[in-house]
């Protein structure tokens, strides 16, 4: 980040979101940078022997699944091979029974909740049940003050964006406004909102003061 004033602005406001996150139970971090991040990372999952990734930029940014294969873990990872496909959707059933699931959110709101929303369904469900740890890892890009406004960030900013990174047949990824679409390749089918953590999951949130992801 070369701004100093963006980067100060989301230290306060990351830290404060920090504390949020805690008072709903989750395990929240707050880091300056990508390299800080990882480190904090890799020392969370030295105990792990399985791991799943959803379709994160921003995990994959941090290098995070390179570094773990290299450590001759066993990584689900759905971005190989046919992603319609039956091997894919096994893959994407192991990543709900992993030792430890990546993701990242589309929005994290200062108040506490992290909200997703997916067009299969995988990340949602493992980030809230299956695996023995999660962690959401996040840019301050996605920190918005409530929930209401996390959600307006969906709509106009991440499904747009993650629609066109992937090529899909859909208005937003076109002209870039959603119109709620009803068309085969609308992503946007299953909402998430982590108002606390779930009872039964161990969740850490990691926010980055960077923009990272979509």
């Amino acid at each position: 980040m070369d701004n100093p004033y963006q980067t100060w602005l989301w230290e306060k406001q990351g830290l404060k979101c920090v504390e949020a996150l805690k008072k709903h139970a989750f395990d929240a971090h707050f880091v300056s940078s990508v390299e800080e991040a990882k480190k904090l990372i890799l020392d969370m999952i030295s105990g792990y022997e399985t791991f799943g990734f959803g379709g994160s930029n921003t995990t994959r940014n941090l290098g995070l699944l390179d570094e773990i294969e290299a450590m001759g873990k066993t990584v689900f990872d759905h971005w190989k091979g046919d992603i319609f496909g039956e091997e894919n959707k096994r893959i994407r059933m192991e990543q709900g029974r992993c030792d430890c699931f990546f993701c990242s959110a589309n929005a994290i709101s200062a108040t506490g909740e992290v909200v997703n929303v997916d067009a299969a369904g995988n990340r949602n469900n493992a980030m809230t049940f299956g695996p023995k740890k999660v962690i959401i890892v996040a840019g301050m890009n996605k920190v918005r003050p409530n929930l209401e406004s996390a959600f307006e960030r969906i709509r106009e900013v991440a499904a747009p964006m993650r629609a066109r990174s992937l090529n899909m047949e859909t208005p937003c990824a076109e002209t870039g406004v959603c119109t709620d679409c009803n068309v085969p390749q609308r992503i946007c089918r299953v909402t998430t909102v982590l108002h606390r953590k779930p009872m039964m999951t161990d969740v850490s949130v990691v926010l980055i003061n960077d923009s990272l992801g979509f």
